[in-house]
């Protein structure tokens, strides 16, 4: 059965916790918001005042779940967004079975990933394209940082009021954005840190591939992990605890992209190994403990990204005529015209 229709019929038919329907996409409410807030929560002062503070981790938050609720909208939108929250890999890491592309293998655009596929025989809406989803955000937040960097400059050193107001209201304008937009990227950085949107075996073990442990083929794995497990079982307190270091050396966008996505397929053989154990009964820690790393490891990604996306800008050019952030940082540039417009 297709994966969207799948969830689709489940999101209608289950039900959790105290009787009430838990949609089957990406984590549930609690956990993008657990992953959004202790990603900003985490920033550290390199990043501007606006981001660090409890508003706009709080706003953050609540916009890491909009691409979930952006859904129903009708087609082309749905079909184009859903395939989004996930790529699913087989037990070897190749999209979908042996003649995809594994991971590090991804081609530059999109356009060129649908056409591999298509050429192996994959449909391309089975598939999914959460990697492009993520690099996607992450250069968005970073020309968003860029048009900040120069507005926030542009501002401090303008002698004209007028002038100086437009910076002002420009650079408001771009701090909305900035946290949409990092809702948006917290919302797919968060998927990628959920085994189910890594793997074929996306709600219980897949029917169609060899099963030699017994794993759960229940269609209600997915939803039970993320939604109703997360939101009894796990703490903002003790995701914080739990992420990892930041990790900002030698970045290259594609492959940490790949790298992180298969940090979360290796998991997901542990997920159904502990499924079966019984791990994710009421108050078993070894769940408990599963879900919190996962969440941590999302909302680690998405604070270094952050970070990267922020310094990433510093190097950018904008605008029209096209200007350095760096000239403008350091006072040698006027950005009016090309920030303003030239006509």
């Amino acid at each position: 059965m297709k994966r969207i229709a799948l969830l689709a019929s489940a999101a209608a038919v289950l039900a959790f916790g105290a009787g009430v329907a838990t949609q089957v996409d990406a984590w549930g409410a609690t956990g993008h918001r657990t992953i959004g807030v202790a990603a900003v929560r985490a920033l550290s002062d390199e990043l501007p005042a606006f981001l660090r503070t409890p508003g706009a981790a709080a706003e953050v938050g609540e916009l890491s779940r909009e691409p979930d609720r952006s859904r129903g909208a009708g087609q082309p939108h749905d079909r184009e967004r859903d395939t989004a929250h996930f790529v699913d890999l087989d037990d070897a890491g190749h999209v979908m079975a042996a003649a995809g592309p594994t991971l590090d293998q991804l081609p530059v655009l999109k356009s060129e990933y649908d056409s591999a596929l298509l050429a192996a025989g994959i449909k391309v809406d089975d598939a999914g394209y959460l990697p492009y989803a993520i690099m996607d955000g992450y250069q968005q937040l970073a020309r968003d940082f860029a048009h900040w960097r120069v507005l926030n400059a542009a501002e401090a050193s303008e002698a004209d009021p007028g002038k100086r107001a437009w910076y002002r209201e420009d650079r408001l304008r771009r701090e909305a954005l900035i946290l949409r937009d990092i809702g948006y990227l917290s919302h797919f950085v968060g998927d990628g840190a959920q085994p189910h949107h890594l793997s074929i075996h996306y709600n219980g073990w897949d029917r169609n591939t060899p099963n030699p442990k017994g794993f759960t083929t229940s269609r209600q794995t997915h939803a039970m992990f993320e939604g109703a497990f997360t939101r009894r079982s796990t703490r903002l307190d003790a995701v914080e605890a739990a992420m990892p270091a930041p990790a900002l050396d030698g970045f290259d966008l594609r492959a940490r992209t790949a790298a992180y996505l298969t940090r979360t397929h290796a998991t997901v053989t542990p997920f159904y190994e502990l499924e079966k154990a019984g791990g994710f009964a009421d108050s078993d820690p070894r769940g408990t403990a599963f879900a919190t790393e996962r969440l941590a490891a999302g909302a680690a990604e998405l604070r270094d990204l952050i970070i990267l996306a922020w310094r990433d800008a510093g190097t950018q050019s904008v605008g029209w005529p096209v200007i350095k952030v760096a000239e403008v940082e350091a006072g040698g540039a006027d950005p009016w015209l090309a920030m303003a417009g030239e006509d």
